[in-house]
């Protein structure tokens, strides 16, 4: 429940950014030569974008899922951010079972948390300065949510590839997501294996693919 909780508050400001689920942000036209032009490119198109999306706003979940599939996965690097949340256990699964925890992880990522995008109202997002050399291969973004309370800091880590920059742990207040999960699925597969961890994520994805949607 602690991690729930957690990983609840975490999303409801991230999915508030704007960066998770967007809509409108062409993957020619995003600046990736540097990490915080990828940040600034994305998460400012995904505001305007998600804003006018009533849709996406509702937690329509058809449509978030087909939304990040297209337009944000490929600034994520979600392999390593699973990786990072199975720890030492990673290099236990076979490649077909390392496959289906990044598969099942980012399908609970998306469906847990749809919900949280119908708290978009007028949040706005103010940039740090980035702190890295330029020949840094990862790095991380600093940014913060300014909206209704008191701003919140968020964090991007990204990793420069082959292919441009890409995000794969945040941070909110404190808490990186890789960290949310790292427990649980640690629990999980000393008491079922990592057999037992993928039928774990495939029942909940189940479960929450049957429930109702919120509004």
């Amino acid at each position: 429940m602690k991690t729930q909780k957690i990983t609840q508050k975490f999303f409801a400001v991230l999915l508030a950014s704007g960066f998770l689920f967007a809509a409108g942000v062409r993957a020619q036209a995003v600046d990736q030569s540097t990490p915080d032009g990828l940040i600034k490119a994305v998460v400012s198109d995904v505001m305007a974008s998600v804003k006018s999306d009533p849709e996406i706003q509702k937690g329509n979940i058809p449509r978030i899922v087909d939304l990040v599939d297209k337009k944000i996965l490929p600034y994520t690097d979600m392999r390593r951010t699973t990786e990072m949340a199975m720890g030492p256990n990673w290099k236990k699964a076979t490649p077909e079972q390392q496959a289906q925890l990044v598969s099942e992880f980012k399908s609970l990522l998306i469906r847990t948390y749809s919900g949280a995008l119908s708290q978009l109202r007028d949040q706005t997002i103010q940039f740090k300065p980035l702190r890295a050399a330029p020949d840094d291969k990862e790095v991380v973004v600093k940014t913060v949510v300014i909206g209704r309370g008191d701003p919140i800091p968020l964090d991007y880590r990204l990793e420069k590839t082959a292919n441009g920059w890409r995000v794969y742990d945040m941070n909110i207040m404190g808490v990186w997501l890789v960290e949310a999960y790292r427990n649980q699925f640690s629990n999980q597969i000393s008491q079922n294996g990592i057999e037992g961890l993928v039928k774990f994520l495939q029942e909940r994805n189940k479960q929450l693919a049957a429930a109702k949607p919120t509004t």
